[in-house]
């Protein structure tokens, strides 16, 4: 499969994801199995360009190409001088963002509330193409649905990014209106597939190898992107990748290599944003890792009480280390993505583009 110029080694790929889809995050995906990885969103807003977390969302530093950027904001011309700026700073493709249903973005009318002035919508995609084009770059789209249930608009802004030359397009199952909550429909993503020449991508509720196989099957998706499902087990690309190739699932990974995949991106991680911010943004990671797991609830409370790099690889391996006298292998566990209010909470709070 090809994004312009670039050939990807696998249709699997990682979900752009604010406060979670960051350089060490997106390395250890493509490590385990992804073929293609998106940066969080990058702000359109050049007085924040300079901020510590556009930087750090801007870091590309020893990351395996090629270099995906999601972008996002309102304004035409801002948003083509966000993608000539990530170019500069080593993107190799600029992705737009028009799915995100976070109310802090939505309510400044970027992400998917563009989905509801088309004409904008598409003077963006027209201007980021436009930049883009002098420097080979390609430019794709996330998008949802549409806005609501009642106005799905998703095959319409499609072929008009065709036109416009865009690359590739995802699909979230989804309207804006609905969240994260309720089940992804794939009725949509298909009738974007049918209606467009350029690769579409399907994404929403892709939770395991015979999920990824199905979606496939009755969208006729070009790939897959997997967003939630791979916080805390981002070796899913490499069972899905082995069920499509072979029909059958492969064992659950060892436990102690797990636990090296988690220090590993621990000090990855740590590298990225220092000690005290990294001890903080770390903590959701390790979290989704022991989810779920023997002990993991417990564990879970005591790692918001540690405070230094340290103290949190020493409890990590701890943890595993005592696992592995019961599981050689990682125990199976209940994956299912709770959707309560507090998750919603925490996605909108990180979901914003400064």
């Amino acid at each position: 499969m090809f994004i312009g110029p670039h050939e990807l080694p696998n249709r699997l790929f990682v979900a752009p994801m604010a406060g979670v889809t960051d350089r060490p995050f997106r390395q250890l995906c493509k490590q385990l199995g992804a073929g293609y990885a998106v940066s969080e969103m990058v702000t359109s807003r050049k007085d924040l360009w300079n901020s510590l977390k556009t930087s750090r969302r801007a870091n590309h530093e020893g990351e395996t190409a090629p270099i995906a950027v999601q972008i996002a904001g309102t304004d035409a011309a801002m948003m083509a001088e966000a993608a000539a700026y990530n170019i500069d700073r080593g993107a190799q493709i600029i992705d737009i963002n028009m799915g995100c249903p976070a109310k802090k973005v939505c309510n400044k009318w970027a992400g998917s509330a563009l989905m509801q002035d088309e004409p904008l919508a598409l003077e963006i995609v027209q201007a980021v193409v436009a930049a883009c084009a002098p420097h080979n770059v390609p430019v794709t789209l996330k998008m949802r649905t549409g806005w609501s249930q009642e106005n799905k608009n998703a095959v319409r802004i499609a072929r008009a990014a065709e036109a416009a030359g865009v690359a590739m397009l995802t699909v979230h199952g989804r309207t804006r209106e609905q969240g994260y909550k309720g089940q992804a429909e794939y009725d949509t993503i298909a009738a974007v597939k049918a209606a467009v020449k350029v690769p579409v991508v399907a994404n929403g509720d892709i939770t395991s190898p015979e999920k990824a196989q199905a979606v496939l099957a009755y969208t006729g998706a070009d790939a897959i992107m997997i967003g939630r499902a791979a916080q805390g087990r981002p070796w899913i690309f490499g069972d899905i990748a082995h069920y499509l190739a072979t029909g059958q699932h492969r064992a659950a990974p060892m436990t102690q290599q797990v636990k090296q995949w988690l220090l590993d991106h621990l000090d990855d991680h740590y590298s990225l944003y220092g000690e005290f911010a990294g001890v903080r943004t770390a903590r959701k990671h390790i979290g989704w890792a022991v989810r779920a797991l023997p002990g993991g609830e417990d564990f879970r409370a005591h790692m918001n009480t540690l405070e230094t790099c340290a103290s949190q690889v020493q409890a990590v391996a701890d943890f595993f280390d005592a696992l592995s006298v019961e599981h050689d292998r990682l125990p199976l566990v209940d994956t299912t993505m709770d959707d309560d209010e507090a998750a919603q909470d925490a996605r909108e709070a990180a979901c914003t583009a400064n």
